[in-house]
């Protein structure tokens, strides 16, 4: 990963939350929503485990992970879960050529994301606890146990009242996803008026 800050124009836009609060299906949403608009990009992100149908992203295994990691092909990158995570570097032309970029991330790099760019917006989703238990068994993809883990976990120096926009995605699908595409749009326009996405 590049140690050069990128302080370009562009806006980067920060998707956090516990695991099955439904980031991925809310992004998805705002994205088919935002298609024609051709200010946002939504970068998959690089993950150390099969892509499934809930959760679009590229794949590759440890020892590629790592390469690519040493190569500076991540933007930022982090571990969770077992797994290896990372953005595409891609992502620093898209915030100098003034884009909005939405990125599902671990709530663990939002400090390094703010040192490493000038506009960044944090958007946190959640759910009640029950609702993301559910969630989980419903996509088969962790054991009982896995499913506990990710439930309990805790992410230290994050505060919920931080984030810019907070989205309680227990009920119907639509309108966590007016949320955030309403968000997004909200920084699009605010660029137009400014110049900027701060």
């Amino acid at each position: 990963m590049s140690a050069t800050p990128h302080n370009g124009s562009g806006h980067l836009v920060l998707v956090v939350g516990p695991s099955g609060a439904g980031k991925d299906t809310l992004i998805a949403g705002a994205r088919a929503r935002l298609i024609d608009r051709s200010r946002f990009v939504f970068p998959a992100r690089i993950v150390t485990r099969p892509a499934t149908a809930a959760e679009a992203h590229g794949t590759s295994d440890e020892a590629a992970f790592a390469a690519a990691h040493s190569d500076g092909a991540f933007a930022l990158s982090w571990r969770a879960h077992g797994l290896g995570y990372g953005l595409p570097a891609s992502i620093d032309e898209y915030i100098a050529k003034g884009l909005i970029v939405v990125v599902n991330v671990s709530r663990r790099i939002i400090g390094e994301a703010r040192a490493r760019y000038r506009h960044v917006s944090v958007v946190l989703v959640d759910a009640p606890r029950s609702v993301r238990a559910a969630r989980l068994a419903a996509r088969g993809r962790e054991t009982q146990q896995g499913i506990a883990e990710r439930l309990s976990r805790q992410v230290e120096n994050f505060d919920p009242q931080d984030a810019d926009l907070s989205i309680d995605n227990a009920g119907a699908v639509e309108a966590g996803v007016d949320l955030l595409a309403g968000f997004l749009e909200h920084l699009d326009k605010s660029h137009a008026t400014t110049g900027t996405t701060s």
